[in-house]
């Protein structure tokens, strides 16, 4: 039986020299890979209650709402500055050369929810370190926080301290 792993294609030197450049867009082309991707995330969250699913853009989206959907929660996107109608509460994050800005509409999650946060990879965390605190601004709890991807070599995991994280495959590297 094939693993999730087994769909990831890995491209040397992308986007430098020496980095393994993890695509999961091989994954999502397969309907077997695909499946098998949300299969695995669903099982990490079958046993914790929660009230809705948060997803980061872009990749988020694509494996929070199947999961939203299969479960029968609501499903909540978190995305880039200005891309969202309504009144929006934001967090900006530290980049490698800059930051960033995200957004999340201010009537999304209500104080007391309990939170399920998806995105498809982990590398430094900053994203969703910064979604983190837009749920808990609005006062929400984060009980899990699920990938199917880590770069365990970038640390990502440090920054989401205190939170339960989980990840369907890990690599050592970077």
């Amino acid at each position: 039986m094939k693993s999730v792993e087994d769909y990831i294609r890995t491209i040397p030197d992308f986007p430098e020299p020496g980095i393994m450049f993890r695509d999961v867009t091989s994954v999502l082309q397969n309907p077997e890979g695909f499946q098998l991707a949300i299969n695995e995330l669903q099982k990490r969250i079958e046993h914790t209650e929660f009230d809705v699913i948060v997803g980061a853009e872009s990749r988020g989206f694509i494996f929070g709402a199947p999961l939203a959907y299969n479960m029968h929660k609501a499903f909540v996107p978190v995305r880039k500055k200005g891309k969202l109608p309504c009144e929006t509460i934001e967090a900006t994050y530290e980049l490698e050369y800059g930051t960033a800005t995200i957004e999340m509409h201010k009537d999304a999650i209500r104080p007391g929810q309990k939170v399920v946060l998806v995105d498809d990879l982990i590398a430094t965390g900053g994203t969703i370190e910064a979604a983190v605190k837009l749920i808990e601004q609005l006062g929400g709890k984060v009980v899990k926080i699920l990938f199917l991807l880590e770069l365990a070599g970038l640390q990502g995991r440090k920054r989401l301290a205190g939170y339960d994280v989980e990840s369907v495959v890990t690599y050592p590297g970077k």
